[in-house]
């Protein structure tokens, strides 16, 4: 059911009526060309993992590692091309290094959480 469908029986109460195109809030889909009138809501989507549940916890920080390494590898050829000439844009290889430098610093944060969180592990009581 539209939220503007109530609209309707209010006017038919009073004797009017839509015009012929029009829907029931006086809105013409035609002078609206980017707006869509809503439409009822319907079962809820499934949600399914990100990954498959055999990844292992190892894996996916194996894959962080080499995401990371591959990014180092990558600026570093981007500055070595810069500093020899190639037509690599200064911008492209500005832009790699930070791309860099920001996956690392992830991963740091991440090994330090990991870090906190077996320490806290080992100072429980048993």
């Amino acid at each position: 059911m539209s939220p503007l469908s109530a609209i309707n029986p209010t006017m038919s109460a009073y004797g009017l009526q839509p015009r012929a195109g029009f829907d029931a809030a006086g809105l013409s889909p035609s002078r609206l060309p980017g707006i869509q009138m809503p439409t009822e809501v319907g079962q809820p989507l499934d949600i399914t993992p990100a990954q498959p549940a055999g990844d292992s916890f190892a894996s996916m920080l194996g894959r962080m590692v080499s995401d990371v390494n591959a990014k180092q590898a990558i600026a570093g050829e981007a500055v070595g091309a810069l500093q020899s000439g190639q037509g690599i844009p200064l911008h492209q290889a500005v832009i790699a290094m930070e791309e860099a430098s920001v996956s690392f610093q992830l991963m740091v944060e991440v090994r330090n959480k990991l870090l906190e969180a077996y320490q806290e592990l080992m100072r429980m009581q048993i």
